[in-house]
């Protein structure tokens, strides 16, 4: 699941040759017909293929300007079929790796008392108990009911560091085909067999039950009556041209050939034949983030978000209190509070504890700690007690006993004036007043004492993740409002809120406050996303358009979401927009191309297919049309249908990899510069190959 850093977008020569071998496949009228654009184009190329085989029949052979038109109507399919295979492909070969997971696996089902009997994993029910020990796979979805284990998920998530899975608490959620490392397990099925959450992956990646999105169904509907409109308006054309050639006395120069070349050069195939590749591809570009979509609905949906509800602990901020900066108070060096606050945290394994180390020893070097932990003798590290609500260390005195006066300590204020109070010493009014100032700025203030002498305060904050106020400017100019939900008081949640820039908090929520929170937006008709991975997430998950669950978090939050995150980063769910904005673009930046390429083809065919009216013998009025001047209405009309098979092929990968998207752009300018890019370039781009294609038909000599 995880990116493995090679080049390309998984096109591997094995992903060609299964996409190749697809393209045949596809030809099937079954399948055809599932997109009717591309169902027009194959039933076409079967009426010209049988007119021309009758002609071979009846003794007149087709001539090569034939044969060339029709097979290059039937690579127009294929080239459609081949691009939603390679998307296809890589998918499958995604499952590939999954479907191994899922053999059977021998299961330790609990029975009544307390006997265990050996089933294979496709025997199991939900409501199964089942036990683990070390060494042994996880039969089956489930939740743990009893014990601690380590867990290697790495077959699912690409981490190879194994998690800790335990009952009780948000950290219970087992996968099955997942190894447990150590200790023992007691884990209650919650998923039969085919429904487990491996089963889902890999129908999704494999696209065996993908559903079309409401986008893609409004643009099929749209595609679809546009080539209803030009089928139409092409049928039409026979029986005028049949009167204009009788009134002219000319032959009628419009066959079953060129009505279906002009139709399938003006109906929109460019996108009708990498429609579903562009949905499927968008389902592949998350995969490479390291998050799975349980629907192609909810990437979309992802893209039309224009409300983003985050939780500050993980999403916005780290979780664990930082230290940002050393107050060192009047009197004292700020060597010596550094000294002195790196000795008292060493033995400190807390995250506040290693951010104070890394803190000191990256303003004062290593060498403050040899100065620090020097003539421990017989003192040592004092370790953080709820009691005493301080940490730090201890020295000997000259007698062998701990020395008073050299004492270090750190921790909270009022518990730091007590210990310096017991020594005769007292807190300077500089560093109560400091304290003061970083409690009202959202932080935590530790102070720092040796002996009865207080050096400063360390400066513990919630620190906001680097980058993130640039990815929420982003978001913000692409119109969607960022909402942090914190359970810290107002004055708190206002400073992390002002700094990492979102555009309105909620303070001291409670569980239940995201599932209002959704609700209140949704009725005020706004798209909402979300991430969360605890049980009393779900319902929130659930209500909201998008929801992203922790991979290690509970299997009802899985259950209830629509994506799953497997690096279990909640600052994920801004990547997950950024994919589902990029797959709305490239289907509106490549059906715009698709639409502008009519206009030039419609210059190209158009005067190609009427040449022959009016000429008396001689040269035709209509010619007047061939702007382009094309060498000969065969050549415009091959070169028209070879560049609209050519096209397919040549934006696959576009279509793959997705439109470059700039999310610090804003709408307006993504919107400005796609128009000339895909509109603009879709009308040049098809005059220029058409015409290098007509040079090229003419110096070869194939027309």
């Amino acid at each position: 699941m995880k990116k493995d850093g090679k080049p390309g977008y998984g096109v591997s020569r094995r992903t060609i040759l299964s996409a190749a071998g697809a393209a045949f496949a596809k030809l099937d009228p079954r399948v055809e017909i599932k997109n009717p654009v591309m169902f027009v184009v194959w039933a076409g190329s079967l009426l010209c293929t049988i007119v021309a085989a009758a002609q071979w029949i009846r003794g007149a052979p087709p001539s090569s300007f034939v044969v060339q038109v029709i097979a290059w109507l039937w690579f127009t399919l294929l080239f459609a079929n081949f691009a939603e295979g390679i998307a296809e492909a890589q998918g499958k070969a995604r499952a590939d790796s999954l479907r191994s997971m899922r053999d059977a696996i021998l299961a330790h089902l609990l029975s009544g008392g307390g006997r265990t009997e050996d089933v294979a994993s496709s025997e199991l029910r939900s409501g199964d108990l089942v036990v683990c020990e070390a060494g042994d796979l996880i039969p089956g979805d489930g939740e743990v009911v009893e014990g601690v284990a380590s867990v290697d998920e790495s077959a699912i998530t690409g981490e190879s560091a194994p998690v800790i899975r335990e009952a009780g608490g948000d950290r219970s959620g087992v996968t099955g085909g997942t190894r447990v490392i150590s200790d023992r397990i007691v884990v209650r099925i919650t998923a039969d067999p085919g429904e487990g959450f491996v089963d889902k992956m890999i129908l999704m990646v494999e696209n065996a039950t993908r559903q079309k999105t409401p986008g893609e169904i409004a643009l099929t509907i749209l595609l679809s009556s546009l080539t209803m409109i030009f089928l139409i308006a092409v049928v039409t054309l026979y029986p005028f041209s049949q009167y204009i050639a009788n009134e002219s006395r000319s032959p009628n120069v419009l066959t079953v050939l060129k009505l279906t070349t002009l139709l399938v050069c003006l109906i929109p195939t460019t996108i009708g034949g990498l429609l579903s590749a562009i949905g499927i591809s968008g389902v592949s570009r998350l995969m490479r983030k390291n998050v799975m979509a349980l629907s192609g609905r909810a990437i979309e949906a992802a893209g039309d978000i224009d409300v983003l509800l985050l939780d500050k602990t993980g999403t916005i901020t780290y979780g664990n209190r930082m230290a940002a900066e050393l107050i060192a108070a009047k009197g004292a060096t700020g060597a010596d509070l550094a000294s002195a606050a790196l000795a008292a945290s060493l033995a400190d394994e807390t995250p506040e504890g290693r951010s104070i180390v890394a803190l000191v020893r990256g303003s004062v070097g290593e060498a403050g700690s040899t100065v620090a932990t020097g003539g421990v003798g017989g003192g040592g590290f004092v370790p953080f007690s709820a009691s005493t609500r301080m940490s730090g260390m201890d020295f000997a005195g000259p007698g062998g006993g701990i020395d008073p006066s050299r004492a270090i300590r750190k921790g909270a204020l009022s518990a730091i004036r007590e210990f310096a109070e017991a020594s005769g010493g007292k807190v300077p009014a500089d560093v109560a007043a400091a304290c003061e100032r970083i409690a009202r700025s959202g932080g935590t203030p530790l102070a720092v004492s040796v002996g009865s002498r207080v050096l400063g305060v360390i400066h513990l904050k919630d620190v906001v993740k680097q980058g993130i106020r640039e990815r929420f400017a982003g978001l913000h100019a692409m119109g969607i409002r960022t909402v942090m939900i914190t359970g810290d008081n107002r004055l708190t949640a206002a400073a992390i809120a002002a700094e990492s820039g979102v555009s309105d908090f909620v303070a001291e929520a409670k569980p239940e406050s995201k599932l209002e929170a959704i609700r209140r937006e949704q009725r005020e008709g706004h798209l909402v996303g979300m991430i969360g991975d605890g049980t009393n997430d779900a319902p929130a998950l659930a209500q909201a358009d998008v929801g992203v669950a922790m991979a290690s978090g509970t299997q009802t939050a899985r259950e209830a979401g629509n994506m799953i995150d497997f690096d279990n980063d909640p600052a994920k769910v801004i990547d997950v927009v950024e994919v589902g904005k990029q797959l709305l673009i490239t289907r509106g930046s490549l059906t715009t191309f698709s639409i502008a390429n009519d206009v030039a083809k419609y210059f190209a065919i158009l005067p190609a297919v009427f040449s022959g009216f009016y000429s008396g013998g001689g040269r035709s009025p209509l010619a007047a049309l061939n702007v382009m001047r094309l060498a000969t209405p065969e050549s415009a009309i091959l070169s028209a249908v070879i560049f609209n098979a050519v096209i397919i092929i040549a934006l696959i990968p576009l279509a793959l990899r997705g439109v470059k998207f700039n999310p610090r752009a804003g709408a307006s300018r993504v919107l400005r510069r796609n128009l000339m890019v895909y509109g603009l370039g879709g009308i040049i781009a098809p005059f220029a190959g058409i015409k290098l294609l007509d040079l090229l038909l003419g110096a070869l000599g194939l027309v």
